[in-house]
């Protein structure tokens, strides 16, 4: 039998002091929040005759919506972001909001929207990963009211919940016994996402078929402890939301509303985010803001105006103007500028977005001024794929002994023909002087780079990145893949920068194999002049050890 535990009673007499002080301010927004459909943020209710008895409950008083994110990756991605937008606009109307994290159903695994079954996840990657994806939402909260959120009022704070906490108590036969039975066979086996899966040539597991009870059962707990009667998810979780109405309607009297929102395809019809064949995510460490800025200032003309409805926080009039303004001077991409700069701003704070603004400007308008500023990480992200190895600046220095040692030729011919032909450029001057020694204030900006180019026209990727690093560590990249996401002069590769050379697998990549590709070659120098010219004997004798491990490496392997 369903109880109203204390918890429950503490929630409700916070909301009715919640409500008394709500009717003396104005400083949130609609509290309809079937309003979102006007977004494109709204696809289905459940049950599907209720808007009138929704709108009536939220017009009566806080509610306590939630939505629930399992941590099968070490991130949240775009995806996730619609939903996590759609809670914070519950935030803004007033509402209590609850993440809740699925610590114990990621190890289970949803089959919703999925044609095989997932990969099983080790509990302690379960466990890192529900640590990351914490950290996301309340980052992206964190900067929603930080840089988004003008009314004046503290918005209610979201609670972050663990499923584990309430299945690491409930042994198997509670389970079974308790719950289990308030499910029909029938009915389990009709949703969609079973049906998919069951006339799959792989089937079904009885693990994954079972994940529809345990969500069910996360929506009750959230009813008993956090008064939680909306639930809202991606459609592909209708079936779920539907099993957890019908459990709490089996168990209570308290009525309880589910809401979907739409899977976001490009004209294109692929599917947003996933288009380049991997995820665009909002963890730094996977997707820099960088290349999250980038992902949104490319999108089409066609799909920039119903992005913004979803991702930011402007009123849809606004927004229509906005695109309107737009598409007097599309070259100027104006509507994909204010989506990239809005969304980068509410993943990766104010931080992010300059990274993001300064790494463009360096890449797309040849700013040299803005290179100068990059620093490392920034570095590592705009140009990334690039193979990474490490010099030591000494005096006399020449431009033929700095393309000779960042192996921008094959030979030392090919070097004196193309330099002298003026095709070298350093820092985007042709130097044609063999002969020319290196010059601090001359070929190296002020944040110790120098921007090296080989041949006509600069694309990037497939090329070298020689990194001296003030701690003189060596990283080296897996080998570069293309990426077809960008125009052709603008080639960006991804890469994990997370390396470790003694456990990874080293490949070198020939500057041929680049030529064959297609592609000139590329590279950034960061020159480490902080110690003078004079290297002490204890680095040259530990570079000299790193360079016979690389090329142990390399030959063996």
């Amino acid at each position: 039998m369903y109880r109203i535990c204390t918890r429950h009673l503490l929630h409700r007499t916070e909301q009715l002091l919640y409500n008394a002080a709500l009717c003396n301010t104005r400083c949130f927004t609609n509290r309809n929040m079937l309003k979102l459909k006007e977004r494109g943020m709204l696809q289905d209710i459940f049950p599907d005759n209720s808007s009138q008895e929704i709108i009536d409950l939220l017009n009566s008083g806080q509610q306590c919506v939630y939505a629930g994110f399992d941590p099968t990756a070490q991130s949240l991605h775009i995806g996730n972001l619609l939903v996590l937008v759609n809670l914070l606009h519950w935030q803004r109307a007033g509402q209590r909001v609850v993440a809740l994290v699925g610590g114990a159903t990621g190890l289970i695994g949803d089959p919703s929207g999925r044609t095989n079954e997932r990969i099983a996840l080790a509990p302690s990657s379960v466990n890192e990963n529900s640590a990351s994806i914490v950290e996301n939402i309340r980052r992206i909260f964190n900067n929603h009211e930080q840089y988004f959120w003008k009314k004046g009022d503290k918005l209610h704070e979201i609670r972050i919940v663990n499923n584990y906490e309430w299945y690491s108590k409930l042994n198997a036969v509670d389970l079974v016994g308790q719950i289990g039975r308030h499910f029909r066979m029938g009915t389990m086996l009709s949703r969609q996402s079973v049906q998919s899966r069951l006339t799959s040539e792989g089937g079904m597991s009885f693990t994954e078929f079972c994940y529809q009870i345990f969500q069910a059962y996360d929506w009750l707990q959230l009813l008993q402890t956090h008064d939680c009667r909306f639930q809202v998810g991606g459609n592909d979780q209708m079936g779920n939301i539907m099993s957890g109405h019908d459990l709490i309607s089996r168990l209570t009297k308290i009525k309880v509303y589910g809401l979907t929102l739409p899977l976001i395809t490009s004209e294109s019809g692929d599917k947003f985010g996933k288009s380049s064949g991997s995820a665009v995510w909002l963890d730094s460490r996977k997707t820099s803001p960088f290349q999250l800025y980038q992902f949104f200032i490319r999108v089409k003309d066609s799909d920039v105006g119903k992005l913004l409805k979803l991702f930011s926080f402007e009123p849809p009039g606004t927004i229509d103007e906005f695109v309107q303004k737009h598409q007097t001077k599309p070259e100027l991409r104006i509507a994909q500028k204010k989506l990239a700069e809005q969304v980068t701003l509410l993943v990766h704070g104010e931080e992010g977005l300059h990274s993001a603004l300064q790494s463009s400007a360096t890449l797309y308008e040849g700013s040299l001024e803005s290179l100068g500023k990059l620093n490392t990480s920034e570095l590592s992200h705009l140009f990334e794929g690039a193979t990474v190895c490490e010099l030591l600046l000494e005096p006399g220095t020449t431009l033929l002994d700095l393309a000779l040692r960042a192996k921008c030729f094959a030979t030392e011919g090919d070097a004196r023909r193309i330099i002298s032909a003026g095709g070298f450029y350093i820092n985007q001057q042709r130097a044609t002087n063999i002969d020319e020694v290196l010059s601090t204030t001359t070929h190296i900006l002020p944040n110790n780079v120098s921007l090296v180019r080989v041949g006509g026209e600069v694309k990037e990727g497939f090329g070298n990145q020689i990194n001296l690093c003030r701690d003189r560590g060596l990283n080296l990249g897996p080998p570069a893949q293309k990426s077809d996401t960008l125009p052709l002069d603008h080639q960006i590769v991804e890469y994990s920068s997370e390396l470790d050379s003694v456990k990874r697998k080293v490949t070198h990549q020939s500057l041929d194999y680049r030529n064959k590709l297609g592609f000139d070659n590329f590279l950034v120098l960061m020159l480490d002049i902080q110690g003078g010219f004079a290297a002490e004997q204890q680095f040259v004798v530990a570079l000299f050890d790193i360079l016979i491990h690389l090329h142990l490496m390399l030959t063996t392997n």
